[in-house]
C-alpha cells in the first residue's frame, strides 16, 4: 500500500500580533506569515504510511516513536528585527488511529494551540494543544 497524503492544520488561537511565523521545510523554506489579532492556521501536508508512520519534509523525529512538526517564530522565521528566536514543537505521534483513518479518507485533522506563554510572548518549546485533534 502506498503512502497516503494527509493534511494537518495547526491553528494558533492567539498569536502575538506583528510576530512572524513560518513552517520550516528542509528543501525550501516557506514564506513567513505576519500574525494579526486573528487565529493563525498552517496546513501541513504530510504522508502517512500504511503502518501510521508520519513522513515528509515537515515531520521531525526524536527517538524511535516521537514525531512532531515545528513552527518557527521571530528570527527563526526570518524576521531579523524580532526580539524572539523561537520554535514551537507540536507532537503528532499521539494522534489517535481512528482520526488517522479519517485523514486517509480525505479529512483534514486540526489542533488548536496556545499562541502565547505566561509572559505574553510567543509560546515555544513543546506546545500543548488547547483542544484535542479533530477531523474537519
Amino acid at each position: 500500500m502506498a503512502d497516503t497524503p494527509i493534511t494537518l492544520r495547526l491553528t494558533i488561537a492567539d498569536p502575538v500580533p506583528g510576530g512572524r511565523y513560518r513552517l520550516p521545510k528542509a528543501d525550501a523554506p516557506l514564506e513567513p506569515v505576519t500574525a494579526s489579532e486573528a487565529p493563525l492556521s498552517f496546513d501541513v501536508p504530510i504522508r502517512l504510511s500504511a503502518d501510521n508512520r508520519f513522513l515528509g519534509p515537515f515531520v521531525r523525529r526524536e527517538g524511535p516513536a516521537r514525531r512532531f512538526v515545528y513552527i518557527r517564530i521571530g528570527t527563526s522565521a526570518g524576521d531579523h528585527a524580532s526580539p524572539w528566536s523561537r520554535r514551537a514543537k507540536i507532537d503528532i505521534h499521539d494522534i489517535p488511529p481512528a482520526l488517522l483513518d479519517r485523514a486517509r479518507a480525505g479529512r483534514t485533522l486540526e489542533v488548536v494551540l496556545p499562541g502565547r506563554g505566561k509572559d505574553g510572548s510567543p509560546a515555544c518549546a513543546t506546545v500543548r494543544p488547547t483542544t484535542s485533534w479533530r477531523a474537519l
